[in-house]
């Protein structure tokens, strides 16, 4: 078993599930949402979204491949970049923290260790480009997948709830926490596959 990080961009958006290529729950406002899924345009304003935010920002999204196929992703950004981070009891984001806007693995991959490789891909990455920390809003009463990653997640990979509340709790992971995991994840993973480092990004060629 072979597992991978790549970098979303506009040719591995539709290794996406289908349900999240079409979603811009967090890339538009909720008016502007609604009208682009009426429209039948929120595939091209997710596109619109992701180009202006890779060029302004940088990369803003992981995919996970295990064995050559997709098996979950996250996406993130600064919340200025993100229209829907303003619409929770618990904004707004700390300004030194990038949001973690979503989180989804594969149902046939849950409980493999997968959602932690992507948080740690995306730590390792955004402390290199000298973000401090990364924050979220979880869903305190999740049933089943959605644009709201469950509150269980998050704190399994090493998030703090910095504003409770009932429904949507904002939680924060220091990301030199995040690094500490680094040296035993990928020695363990390394050992158990044989395979590269799980968190090394390769270009192109429910949870935890």
């Amino acid at each position: 078993m072979s597992r991978r990080l790549v970098s979303l961009t506009l040719d591995t958006l539709e290794e996406l599930p289908r349900r999240c290529r079409a979603c811009v729950h967090w890339e538009l406002d909720p008016v502007a949402g609604e009208r682009a899924c009426a429209n039948g345009t929120a595939e091209l304003a997710k596109e619109a979204w992701i180009s202006q935010t890779l060029l302004e920002w940088g990369s803003c999204g992981k995919l996970a491949y295990v064995d050559g196929m997709p098996a979950g992703f996250v996406t993130y950004a600064p919340p200025a970049y993100v229209p829907r981070s303003m619409a929770f009891p618990t904004s707004p984001v700390s300004p030194d923290a990038v949001l973690l806007m979503t989180a989804h693995v594969v149902p046939s991959f849950s409980q493999t260790g997968l959602g932690r490789m992507l948080v740690q891909g995306v730590a390792r990455e955004l402390t290199k480009r000298g973000v401090k920390a990364i924050e979220a809003f979880a869903d305190a009463k999740w049933e089943e997948p959605a644009c709201v990653a469950p509150v269980d997640f998050y704190l399994s990979v090493g998030f703090k709830t910095v504003r409770p509340h009932p429904r949507w709790p904002r939680l924060r992971l220091e990301l030199r926490t995040a690094l500490g995991w680094k040296s035993d994840v990928e020695y363990a993973l390394e050992k158990l596959l044989g395979t590269m480092s799980p968190d090394q990004v390769l270009k192109p060629a429910s949870y935890t």
